[in-house]
This record gives structure tokens, C-alpha cells and sequence, in this order.
């Protein structure tokens, strides 16, 4: 390798490194996504331990839910990190009220989360890591990694693996505590518990994905073969027309030549 050949392929893979960590921040929501996340469910358990008020926290969390996404909507920003959200807490409240149990307020978020850490063991044991399917569209890569990028799907399963351990250990810390500890202690450590695993899952990700070979951009596959296809229709059509052309030309050809002998 040459001393030009080291600083191209030193740029290539920070390259490589900025569009995986775009990627991620656009899959997972970024900083505001986490915000989403973490304040509905930080306003039910803060209003619950000061009033012990079911109904008061319940309605305050659902609130500030709807009021996030009308705020994305104003500002005409992607709104499915805050939809996810709305119906979380919608389901949160359903389950609170109709128990009159404060707890069940977190018991479908902590269903979805052993929900989803199976989702990721499961199908990267079946050969089909879902952080594969979840950021395939966002790299352009659809599922193309699953039979002409090997690589990539060794990173998807890898990350995959990482993300179903990770809430796994998450569930065997908050179920034990759904059942022992009082609705304070429980939704504290839930709160406590929403970006760390969330951020540890994220890195892994970027990791694995920043040593993988780089996306098959599928898009641009098919907009070149669309292109190229253009551009032989445009040739044939030329060529067509050229023959045209000629045999307009030899017709006129015979036919005066024909006049010619006939003079």
C-alpha cells in the first residue's frame, strides 16, 4: 500500500463510520427519540409519588405523550418515535385503570421489552437478525445482506444477539421487581433503566456494523439499471430509425435508377 492508497482508505472507513452512526441515530431517534422515551413514564411515577394519585398521573403522562407528537407534527418531523410512545402510555393507562393498580402502568412496556428481546434472539437463531430488517431500508440495503453480503449479516446477528441479552437482563432486573417492590421503587428503576441499556444496545450496534463491509446500496442498483435500460431503448430507437432511414434512402435509390434505364 502506497502513502496515498493509506489516507483514502483511512477516509473510506470514516466515511463508512459516519454513515452507520447517521443511520442509527435515524433508526433509534436520537437524543430527542430517548427524551420521548424517558418522559412520559419519568411524569407518571414523579406525580405518583407525590400525590399517590392514579388517575392525576395516568392522565399527566398520556398528556405530555400527545403533546410531544403534535409538537413533531408543527414542526413537520418524523412522528413514529412518538406515535410508539402515545400508544405505550395509552396501553399503560388502560391496563392501570382498569386494575386500579398503579404497577400495570409499566407492565406492557415491560411485556414489549421481553417481547422484543426474544423477537432478536429468535431471529438471529432463524438466520434473519431483526437490527437487520429494522436498519436494511434505512441503509438502502433492503435484505440484501442476507445472501450477497455476508458480512454484514455475521454484524446484523452479532448486534442482534447484543440487543436480545441486553432487555433479557433488563426483564430479569424489573419483573422481580413487579412483583417485590412498591410502584415508586419500580418506576424509578425503570426510569433509571431506559437509556443505559438503550445506549449500550446502540454501541454495540455501531461497533459491530463499523467493522462490517460496507451496505449494497439496492437503490442505486436499480436506478442504474433503470437508466441503463433507458439508455439502450434510446439506442435501439436510434438504431431502428437510422435502418429506417437507409432503406428510405436505398428505395429512393432504386427508384431512380429505375427511371435512369427507362430514359
Amino acid at each position: 500500500m502506497t502513502s496515498l492508497d493509506k489516507p483514502t482508505e483511512e477516509t473510506e472507513a470514516d466515511d463508512a463510520r459516519a454513515v452507520t452512526e447517521a443511520a442509527l441515530f435515524e433508526a433509534f431517534g436520537g437524543v430527542r427519540g430517548m427524551v420521548e422515551t424517558v418522559l412520559p413514564g419519568l411524569l407518571f411515577v414523579t406525580i405518583f409519588t407525590l400525590n399517590n394519585d392514579l388517575h392525576m398521573s395516568a392522565i399527566a403522562a398520556l398528556a405530555v405523550s400527545l403533546a410531544l407528537v403534535v409538537v413533531r407534527l408543527v414542526m413537520k418531523d418524523t412522528v413514529k418515535h412518538a406515535f410508539s410512545g402515545v400508544f405505550g402510555v395509552a396501553f399503560g393507562v388502560v391496563f392501570a385503570m382498569m386494575t386500579d393498580n398503579a404497577k400495570n402502568f409499566y407492565l406492557p412496556g415491560m411485556l414489549y421489552t421481553l417481547g422484543l428481546a426474544m423477537a432478536y434472539i429468535v431471529t438471529s437463531l432463524a438466520g434473519v437478525p431483526l437490527i437487520g430488517l429494522i436498519l436494511g431500508p434505512v441503509f438502502k440495503e433492503n435484505l440484501s445482506w442476507r445472501t450477497r453480503n455476508p458480512g454484514r449479516k455475521k454484524a446484523y446477528t452479532k448486534a442482534s444477539y447484543a440487543w436480545g441479552l441486553i432487555l433479557l437482563a433488563k426483564s430479569a432486573i424489573l419483573f422481580p421487581l413487579y412483583w417485590w417492590a412498591d410502584t415508586e421503587q419500580l418506576g424509578w428503576i425503570l426510569v433509571i433503566l431506559k437509556i443505559p441499556p438503550f445506549l449500550l444496545a446502540v454501541w454495540l450496534t455501531w461497533v459491530f456494523l463499523a467493522k462490517a463491509p460496507a451496505p449494497i446500496d439496492v437503490f442505486a442498483e436499480m436506478e442504474a439499471a433503470e437508466k441503463a435500460e433507458e439508455e439502450k431503448a434510446e439506442r435501439d430507437k436510434a438504431e431502428r430509425e437510422a435502418r429506417e432511414g437507409e432503406a428510405v434512402e436505398s428505395a429512393a435509390d432504386s427508384t431512380r435508377g429505375g427511371r435512369h434505364r427507362k430514359d
